[in-house]
Parts: C-alpha cells; structure tokens; sequence
C-alpha cells in the first residue's frame, strides 16, 4: 500500500507519530506506515514524520521486572568511567572515552 504524503499541518484526524502515540500509551504494534508528513527546508530535502492509525495501535507493554534490571544495568555501564571504574552520575561523553574529571587529568598530564 502506497503511503500518502501530507504537508505541514494538513493530516488527517486519527493519525498520530511514535512520539504522540506513546503520549497516548500506545505504539505501532506492527503495522505499517500509513502516511508521511512532509515539513519543508530551504537547503536541504524535507523533514519526514512518519504516521500511524490510531486505531489499530497497540498498548504499550509492561515493564516486567527483568527488563528493568537489564536496563538499569546498561544504564550503570554507561555512568561507569573505564579508567578510575566510579559511577560519574551522568553518561559518559563516547567523545571523551571517560569522565570529565579523568579527561582533565589526563590534558594537565600532557600539557
């Protein structure tokens, strides 16, 4: 099925994006893209959003005690500084490879 494009304001009512779904408590749940919003730019192609039917999305699943844990987890490794291996409290930079305070370190070493 051919999707249809809209522009800027002009979809049709009972269409919704990812993100207003989940507002909703919904998600896709396996259906295809029903139509694409086309938001114009001057130099480059346009923005695209794409929608879903309102109606045929699916409740959002549970989070199940496991898939917290495993989430907990990865977020702990990526708070996990690899050189002096202590929680920053934030998410550590992948521009840097480390936390800030060994990354100042690691410049008045080399300096």
């Amino acid at each position: 099925m051919a999707t249809e494009k809209y522009r800027r304001r002009t979809a049709l009512e009972g269409l919704a994006t990812r993100r207003q779904l989940r507002v909703m408590g919904l998600r896709p749940g396996g259906q295809d893209v029903t139509a694409e919003l086309q938001r114009p730019r001057r130099r480059r192609g346009p923005l695209v959003a794409y929608l879903y039917r309102i109606d045929h999305a699916k409740p959002v699943r549970p989070m199940t005690p496991g898939r917290d844990a495993s989430l907990a987890k990865a977020m702990r490794a990526r708070r996990t500084c690899p050189n002096c291996r202590t929680d920053a409290g934030y998410c550590i930079p992948r521009s840097l490879g480390m936390c800030v305070t060994c990354d100042e370190i690691r410049r008045e070493r080399s300096a």
